[in-house]
């Protein structure tokens, strides 16, 4: 039953700084351990809230994205503190609805007011706007050149899409609506509904923020419900989306964008399996500990990361023989995980049904029976040419503790299997100095596969930072020019503008001769923090 202590969980619509529920609350929050209820039941948004979300969200535009740097750097902070003072009653709700341990809850929050505390210093820093400025040049011939200074503004407002596994980093307070306010662009977030409670909590967080700060009503918005993500995306106000999730649900939402009347970016992380390459000299020299790495990588968090390693690729040997052997044992001896919510452990024995019914697949090792509500690893092997001839089947994400070994014949083949992959996020190769001849040409080959390529290290250990790429060619995102991880995330949801002989007295801060922000900015082909000599046009 409900606590007390909790009762303002009403699971009601966050739209322009209030709460309302027209709908049925007949969206049941469900423990992930055994599916039973938690006892709170969420509002499906109607089509008029969905609407009002994004008419509130585009009300707020002008006012928040015209705010300085420092007054959105300053909410975002608020965000950080209001969901470190989050307490265990709150993480006591996030683990019944998505059986996550305490650590990796603990964790993943850590994480995400870290996000909003690095986007809220790269505000500060100032490198964020862009600057380039060229200056008139009235006496060119044959014709002069006028003063041009470019830098960047926000989109709009922004739909934001709630992930299944990461509660806390990918949903409510996570990197898409991070670096959506960070940019300036007000949110409408549709929240997952594997989490509600979660996301009810950190919306709230968010709210107090807002307050404290003195944030336009509006600039944060959240609804309920599993048939609002086609109005939202639709809605002429919103401006781009932001979605981690399925290929399925992320392609959908891509065409309806692009069917719009005026149509929207949509940066939307979906499917891949995120190979890894082990080369000759390190299987010959740590197999056994390769092995051990490798299955503690595909099963952590019972497999349930976008960047867990899903097929294994090596030369066919006795290395490689070895190799499947010990990694057997350990799938055999792992021990059997909830996962996150019953909609994504049917996915995954639908996904395990498919690899036992192809011709070409063999399961070395897994559990056949488990415990209701729990999953065991399991381990596979496909025929080479599965590989080779872009199965796909082999092409396709399981999500969970799930992976597949391949093993090839040659240097040769092995180029022509990973040059049929499709685009990825991560790409590792697991290498020792005497494999760094063959290393070359494969690093080349999978830079054009993969959004980050791994030297000697496992993809599900994702950093945040200003070099992290957390994207790929699709199908691993629908735009591999962005990022979903890391400071340069921002740039998804700013746009550049040219401001052509502009009077001084209308130039916004960051384009002014006496550079009163001390950006580094480009001036005629030279970055500098020095203040322009010659006056902008009158």
């Amino acid at each position: 039953m409900p606590n007390d202590r909790y009762a303002a969980i009403s699971g009601q619509q966050f739209i322009g700084g209030q709460r309302r529920a027209t709908g049925e609350a007949a969206l049941l929050s469900l423990r992930a351990d055994d599916g039973q209820p938690t006892g709170y039941r969420f509002h499906q948004a109607t089509a008029a809230e969905t609407s009002a979300a994004a008419e509130a969200a585009a009300a707020a535009f002008a006012p928040y994205s015209q705010l300085s740097a420092e007054q959105r750097a300053n909410f975002l902070d608020a965000i950080a503190e209001e969901l470190d003072a989050l307490d265990e009653a709150f993480f006591a709700f996030a683990m019944q609805e998505t059986a996550l341990p305490p650590a990796r809850l603990s964790g993943e929050r850590a994480r995400t007011s870290g996000q909003m505390r690095l986007f809220a210093t790269l505000l500060r820093r100032g490198d964020v706007e862009g600057v380039r400025i060229d200056c008139a040049l009235p006496q060119r011939s044959p014709l002069p050149r006028p003063d041009l200074r470019q830098y960047r503004t926000a989109l709009g407002p922004v739909a934001v899409f709630g992930a299944s596994n990461f509660p806390l980093a990918f949903s409510t307070a996570g990197g898409d609506t991070a670096a959506a306010l960070a940019a300036g662009c007000p949110v409408v977030f549709k929240a997952h509904s594997g989490h509600m409670i979660t996301a009810e909590l950190s919306a709230q967080a968010i709210e107090r923020a807002r307050k404290r700060t003195g944030m336009p009503a509006g600039v944060f918005n959240m609804i309920f419900g599993n048939r609002v993500g086609a109005d939202l995306v639709q809605h002429p106000a919103i401006q781009a989306v932001g979605f981690t999730g399925s290929l399925q649900g992320g392609r959908a939402l891509f065409d309806l964008a692009t069917r719009r009347p005026h149509p929207i970016p949509v940066f939307a992380e979906m499917s891949s399996i995120n190979p890894v390459v082990i080369l000759p000299q390190a299987l010959a020299r740590r197999g056994q500990h390769i092995a051990q790495e490798l299955v503690s990588s595909f099963t952590l968090g019972c497999g349930q990361f976008c960047t867990k390693p899903g097929v294994i690729v090596a030369l066919r040997g006795a290395a490689f023989d070895r190799l499947a052997e010990t990694m057997s044992a350990l799938v055999n001896a792992a021990e059997p995980q909830p996962m996150l919510n019953t909609g994504t452990l049917e996915h995954y024995s639908h996904g395990l049904a498919a690899l036992d019914a192809h011709p070409g697949m063999r399961r070395l090792a897994g559990r056949s029976e488990t415990p209701p509500h729990r999953v065991t690893a399991q381990l596979y092997q496909a025929e080479e040419a599965l590989l080779l001839q872009a199965d796909p089947l082999l092409q396709q994400e399981v999500f969970g503790p799930a992976s597949i070994l391949v093993a090839v014949n040659s240097e040769a083949q092995l180029h022509a299997a990973l040059s049929a992959l499709q685009g990825q996020l991560t790409a590792t190769l697991l290498a020792d100095d005497g494999d760094l001849d063959m290393a070359a040409g494969l690093t080349t080959l999978l830079a054009r596969k993969a959004g980050r390529v791994l030297f000697n290290g496992y993809p599900t250990g994702v950093e945040v930072c200003d070099a992290m790429v957390h994207g790929g060619p699709y199908p691993a995102t629908s735009d591999a020019r962005g990022t979903s991880v890391g400071t340069m995330a921002i740039e998804r949801f700013l746009r550049p503008v040219c401001l052509q002989n502009t009077p001084a007295a209308l130039l916004p801060p960051p384009l002014q001769d006496a550079n009163p922000l001390n950006l580094l900015r480009l001036v005629n082909g030279v970055f500098t923090r020095d203040p322009l000599v010659s006056p902008a046009p009158n």
